[in-house]
């Protein structure tokens, strides 16, 4: 199976629990404004690879893998636009005991059968989604990020039916999605699921403009700062206080 890459990593340390190999597979179809990847957007271009070689790379680090309680994670762009590239992948992942993950948006989260089926094929070989919940508020996510949010709730409260385990994951942009209200009202969401292992703030940062400009995008944040460590502790806790779980973590 030829997935579409757009790069690897082979010592990611901030994709999930431990030292991780990361696939950044190319495609998506969010444009966030926040975007540090945007280089992965265009659908159908990128390497071509093979989960063969992808996995004989994986093969070089496993003692590192291993010994750190690490494993692989299939970031993006958007992995889920490739599930049957993924299915492949994580089948030989699992033949060698390798821990894996998804960091995904939902994005692209379908109600079609072929999808849904593929997807819960998907599962059975993941052992971890890092979810990116980028705004609660309907509206606010379409200026955010170019589409509705409403499937992507629908995927987090699938992924909670099916008992799969996540990270949920917000980007803390200041005067775009640190909105106390908008805080509470996606904390109160998370509180419904029950299968959050742990919740993390993301504090925005601009490391990804340069991206832009090589692009010849007009980066729509360029007026925006850093949040404070005070009002990521204050997102965090804002996200986390209706949660089930009493062991959640940064």
């Amino acid at each position: 199976m030829i997935g579409n890459i757009h790069s690897t990593e082979s010592f990611g340390t901030v994709d999930g629990p431990g030292i991780r190999y990361v696939v950044f597979t190319q495609g998506c179809l969010l444009r966030c404004q926040f975007c540090h990847n945007a280089d992965t957007w265009e659908i159908g271009t990128g390497k071509l690879m093979s989960v063969s070689e992808i996995i004989s790379d994986v093969k070089s680090y496993l003692p590192f893998i291993e010994a750190s309680g690490g494993g692989i994670t299939v970031s993006g762009g958007e992995p889920l636009l490739q599930i049957p590239f993924l299915i492949d992948l994580f089948k030989e992942c699992k033949k060698l005991g390798v821990h894996t993950c998804i960091d995904s948006s939902g994005g692209c989260f379908s109600n079609k059968e072929q999808f849904q089926k593929n997807l819960k094929e998907l599962l059975k070989y993941t052992d971890l989604i890092l979810l990116d919940l980028k705004h609660i508020d309907r509206k606010k996510h379409v200026k955010l990020t170019g589409m509705a949010n409403d499937h992507i709730l629908e995927f987090a409260k699938f992924l909670s039916d099916r008992k799969t385990p996540v990270w949920i994951r917000h980007v803390l942009v200041p005067t775009v999605t640190d909105d106390p209200e908008d805080l509470q009202k996606l904390g109160e969401f998370i509180g419904t699921l029950e299968n959050v292992q742990k919740v993390e703030i993301l504090p925005y940062h601009k490391l990804g403009v340069y991206k832009w400009e090589a692009l010849s995008h007009d980066y729509p944040l360029k007026n925006v700062d850093p949040p404070s460590a005070e009002k990521v502790t204050f997102a965090y806790n804002m996200l986390t206080q209706s949660l089930r779980q009493p062991s959640i973590t940064k």
